[in-house]
């Protein structure tokens, strides 16, 4: 109980800041403003196992040198510094500009637009190579499309394991586990009365120092 306290005692002194990055993400699906949206999902596909900061920069690197528009997977791969599975990753990207983006425009959008955030997170993981669960949770959170999904990385199991919300970090998150352990997340959430994107980012806060992605 002491635990959840001091918890909530975080989510306050961080609560503005929080909101205010939640807002920034909100604001990129309201304006539909490809570029940014398509960096985002760059961004999550990047993610796994590496480093957010590390990941971001590597994006930021792409966008400078024009390769993120046309790069080919071996030319994008120099640019992953830092990123693990890099060669995996460059060959995502390539993919995904490939199928999705055309004449400025992110066709994935489209997609995605008008489906219920649970859906449009099953089209991503069926349609886009190298999203899963968590990637797909994560870009749909860094766009403002949904708040309200868990993005379940090793810094979320931590602390929901640490704050007794879950009883174990399973070793492997296939969709019948990753459904499960949102779901208790989600219990928690309304027990302490923060929201998911809230909850997330607060977590990430405990972990890292920092309000990022």
């Amino acid at each position: 109980m002491e635990m959840l306290e001091e918890l909530k005692k975080e989510y306050e002194s961080l609560r503005i800041k929080i909101r205010k990055r939640l807002g920034e993400f909100r604001k990129l699906w309201r304006n539909q403003d490809p570029v940014p949206i398509f960096k985002e999902a760059v961004f999550c596909l990047l993610t796994p196992q590496s480093r957010a900061r590390v990941c971001w920069r590597a994006v930021e690197s792409l966008e400078k040198s024009g390769l993120l528009w046309k790069g080919k997977a071996e030319e994008i791969v120099s640019h992953l510094v830092g990123v693990r599975f890099k060669n995996h990753k460059a060959n995502y990207i390539a993919e995904l500009r490939e199928k999705y983006w055309r004449d400025g425009k992110f066709l994935l959008v489209e997609k995605i637009k008008d489906l219920p955030p649970v859906q449009a997170r099953e089209w991503l993981v069926r349609n886009v190579k190298g999203m899963g669960y968590k990637e797909a949770s994560h870009f749909l959170r860094n766009i403002g499309f949904s708040s309200d999904l868990a993005i379940l990385d090793r810094h979320i199991l931590k602390n929901l394991l640490f704050f007794g919300a879950i009883d174990h970090i399973p070793k492997n998150l296939s969709r019948k586990n990753y459904i499960e352990f949102e779901k208790r997340m989600m219990e928690f959430s309304r027990k302490i009365k923060i929201p998911m994107g809230e909850l997330d980012l607060l977590f990430w806060a405990r972990q890292t120092g920092e309000i990022f992605k």
